[in-house]
């Protein structure tokens, strides 16, 4: 009776293994990581070359002599070079699209090997268990021959084997499984991060077109009037610098931020933003007016808006300059105007005080600290009458509310803006 329990058992343990174990085996894919087809590769590779070549040729024209031709050939390559890098982003997006989907398919795959041989595992463990019940002299005394009994010992071998394959393969379908969700994940992050870079583009090729054409507008399409609004822009600016210069140059402040219920006090110099370039200025030397004008914003309720806010929109500056701020410029979803109602030297004191008292506070005065023709910095008249003005000051440290007259003479006033918003 021994015998043949001991036998049954045999046959129930060992003979579903042999082929369940072979049908798993034969199931468990190998997955590979996901890569790129020859003809997606080359057409991205192709716009690679395009577009380093196109950049090459743009630091080529931007080092030649400025003229209206070469600055709309500027344009018209940065306007190509940021269509290649659209096409680029959506040729990586496609391939990163086909990937996700490569790898949702092996992860589906993947599920059903894993759980066919999860299956198998655990039948394999109670199988396992009924012959670890099975003694060495039982096996004996069932076999029918010596040369029998080898036979069944070789039995229980393989499949000793077969439960240590089955065990690995457990291991490395949960570790491929593992590996794809995880390919998945970043495949869809990356997708993420390229829509968000193809958004950015589209918006760079939409104000590359709206500079060019601002451009044409300013200057009519004519050379001549496109070098004189240049060399204006350019004598502007370099005044800043000379101001800059004459008041012990233009070095980094801490701690210059100052608000309560009028607005911010703003210094062009404050670490926070001085360094970044305007141009080819910095906001420490040359950003006097987008300060000033900052300033005029955050008392008017605008308060997140800082000289940086208005550095960062190319659109606030001249298309043929761009460190020269323009006469209206949009910060925080707001626009600000400057209408110049003074503008000259010849004028007397008293016609230079009526520029400024005729205005409602604040207004942005431009002064010329060397006697010259044009203004070399700009400040904010908060208040006051009669010549006795308070003033923001965006170079001088501190100088929030100072006295006007401290600093500067009426005399030195060359350009009074009055500000709507």
């Amino acid at each position: 009776m021994n015998k043949i329990k001991t036998y049954f058992v045999f046959l129930v343990i060992f003979f579903p293994i042999f082929i369940a174990s072979g049908e798993v085996f034969a199931q468990t894919p190998t997955p590979t990581d996901v890569t790129p087809t020859p003809d997606d590769s080359q057409a991205v590779g192709g716009l690679t070359n395009k577009i380093h070549d196109l950049e090459s040729k743009i630091s080529d024209l931007q080092s030649q002599e400025k003229s209206l031709s070469s600055q709309i050939s500027v344009m018209d390559n940065q306007i190509k070079l940021t269509e290649y890098k659209i096409d680029y982003t959506k040729g990586q997006i496609s391939q990163l699209t086909d990937d996700i989907s490569t790898a949702s398919e092996k992860i589906t795959n993947l599920e059903g090997s894993l759980t066919t041989i999860t299956k198998t595992l655990l039948e394999r463990i109670s199988a396992g268990y009924q012959l670890s019940t099975i003694q060495p002299l039982q096996l004996l005394l069932s076999s029918q021959s010596f040369s029998d009994f080898i036979t069944r010992t070789n039995y229980i071998r393989i499949v000793q084997e077969h439960d240590k394959k089955l065990m690995y393969n457990t291991v490395q379908a949960k570790n491929d499984y593992s590996n794809q969700k995880q390919i998945f994940e970043d495949k869809k992050q990356q997708v993420l991060a390229l829509q968000t870079q193809l958004e950015n583009y589209t918006k760079q090729l939409d104000q590359d077109k709206e500079v060019k054409q601002r451009l044409l507008n300013e200057t009519q399409g004519s050379e001549a009037n496109y070098q004189r609004l240049l060399a204006q822009a350019r004598a502007q600016l370099a005044g800043f610098s000379r101001f800059a210069e004459s008041q012990g140059g233009a070095s980094l402040l801490g701690n210059q931020t100052s608000c309560d219920d009028w607005g911010c006090y703003y210094n062009q110099r404050d670490s926070s933003w001085g360094s970044q370039a305007m141009g080819s200025y910095t906001l420490a030397s040359d950003g006097c007016l987008v300060t000033s004008v900052a300033m005029v914003y955050t008392h008017y309720g605008h308060r997140s808006v800082t000289p940086a806010t208005i550095n960062a929109n190319d659109s606030n500056f001249a298309s043929y300059e761009r460190g020269w701020l323009n006469k209206t410029v949009t910060a925080d979803g707001a626009t600000l105007t400057r209408q110049t109602v003074y503008f000259t030297q010849g004028n007397s004191e008293s016609e230079k005080i009526s520029g400024v008292d005729g205005s409602t506070f604040p207004v942005i005065v431009g002064i010329s600290y060397d006697s010259g023709p044009i203004p070399d910095h700009f400040i904010v008249i908060t208040g006051g009458s009669n010549g006795n003005y308070t003033m923001n000051d965006p170079f001088t440290p501190n100088g929030k509310g100072i006295s006007f007259s401290s600093k500067y003479s009426i005399s030195s006033i060359r350009n009074v803006d009055r500000i709507s918003i």
